[in-house]
């Protein structure tokens, strides 16, 4: 039987009309997770939920421990992820509060750990990461916006960078040439970990603001909340929809 969890970014750190059964405190060979793990149903239909940065927005994008969080999805029994993300927009048809569901991802970080693959191992593993994302999830994805009738991007690139700083406008424009459609700071190793654990996983990004260069107005955070705000609100109507196909 599919079992979903919902991986929480930025402006999703909790779930409307998520009746919540129980919360478990997790403990993995790779540390703690973000936060306890969230059981609940939504809808009639059982659904995990985990707040990437912690209950409070509190840890920044490169001192998440995302190995603790895949891990204990995969042992609580998950065999889908759907992760929100909040995003900056890189080419023209990436304007605030549009939703984008990527399908590859250009890794731009450092020092984070990125694989389960390192210690007592009987042999050298590697994984296929032609295809990044789950296509299953992402069709089921752009089935629901199809139906909700959402302004949605059913493709594109992600360029994951480091953080916490958000980019300058030359780092954006390498971004583009290397052909990046939208840029966050959590995609990776939140993908490749997930794929390592053959969990189905995709992304369901919102464009909070266009990115460095991109705009004659300064970013602000007033601004980037109230993008946000718009589009967690359609993201919500997809999670619900798709906590109902599962």
């Amino acid at each position: 039987m599919s079992k979903l969890a919902i991986i929480g970014g930025t402006g999703l750190t909790t779930l409307e009309n998520l009746e919540i059964v129980r919360r478990e405190v997790v403990h993995t060979p790779y540390g703690e997770p973000s936060a306890p793990l969230a059981y609940g149903e939504l809808n009639g239909k059982q659904v995990l939920f985990l707040p990437r940065h912690g209950y409070g927005h509190v840890i920044p994008p490169h001192k998440i421990n995302y190995r603790a969080n895949i891990w204990a999805l995969k042992e609580a029994g998950i065999t889908h992820v759907l992760a929100v993300a909040a995003v900056g927009g890189i080419t023209n048809d990436m304007q605030a509060k549009k939703l984008v569901i990527p399908d590859q991802i250009i890794d731009y970080t450092w020092s984070r750990v990125n694989t389960f693959f390192e210690e007592g191992l009987s042999h050298v593993t590697h994984i296929d990461f032609t295809n990044p994302y789950s296509e299953e999830v992402r069709q089921k994805l752009i089935t629901i916006c199809d139906k909700l009738k959402l302004d949605v991007v059913k493709s594109g690139t992600y360029g994951a960078t480091q953080g916490p700083r958000l980019e300058t406008a030359a780092e954006i424009n390498r971004l583009e040439r290397d052909g990046c459609h939208i840029v966050g700071m959590t995609g990776m190793p939140e993908a490749g970990l997930a794929k390592e654990l053959e969990l189905e996983y995709a992304c369901l990004s919102v464009v909070a603001n266009l990115a460095a260069g991109r705009s004659e107005e300064d970013l602000t955070m007033d601004m980037i909340e109230a993008n946000l705000e718009a589009g967690m609100d359609q993201t919500r109507s997809v999670i619900s929809e798709l906590i109902s196909t599962m």
